[in-house]
């Protein structure tokens, strides 16, 4: 593939990401175009064009999938945005097919804590257990399950004293 061919479908990726990212905007609530503009600056620390926001907007009203209403904003009047039902199905819909994605790629770099069976993505805490080195989320869950461990351990030597006194007794 081209560098031209590559950096095209790099920018139609990135143009569809900005799509979906306006979604996201949309879904937090009513919001007119210039907040948009710059939610998204503020937030994605890139600045999306006009040009690409209100022609959106404008398809995703023709499909039904947005409305607006006209808002006094100082002396001027601005078009709120915001999603219909449909469209809040429509994204609620996009949303669970991109987590499904996301979490298909963060998968294999995801580690279980030892101790509560919750998810760790990035740091937790790791120690050095009996020689094996176990993952927690926090220095908290090492600390509970070294006590479990250690409470299981006296627990399952007495039951062994237990029995062996029963078999000598």
């Amino acid at each position: 593939m081209s560098s031209k061919l590559r950096a095209e479908a790099v920018d139609e990726l990135l143009y569809d990401f900005s799509r979906f990212y306006i979604l996201m905007i949309l879904y937090e609530g009513p919001v007119h175009g210039y907040s948009i503009l710059n939610c998204f600056k503020m937030r994605m620390g890139k600045e999306v064009s006009p040009s690409l926001v209100y022609p959106f907007l404008q398809q995703l009203e023709e499909k039904g999938l947005v409305r607006h209403t006209l808002k006094a904003v100082g002396e001027k009047e601005k078009k709120v945005f915001e999603l219909t039902e449909k469209g809040k199905e429509l994204c609620r819909g996009l949303f669970k097919r991109f987590a499904n994605l996301v979490a298909v790629a963060i998968e294999p770099n995801l580690y279980v804590c030892a101790h509560c069976g919750c998810k760790v993505y990035e740091g937790g805490y790791r120690e050095v257990i009996d020689g094996e080195e176990l993952t927690f989320c926090c220095m908290h869950c090492a600390g509970s399950y070294k006590e479990e461990r250690k409470f299981s351990k006296k627990a399952r030597v007495e039951k062994n004293r237990k029995k062996e006194n029963l078999r000598h007794g």
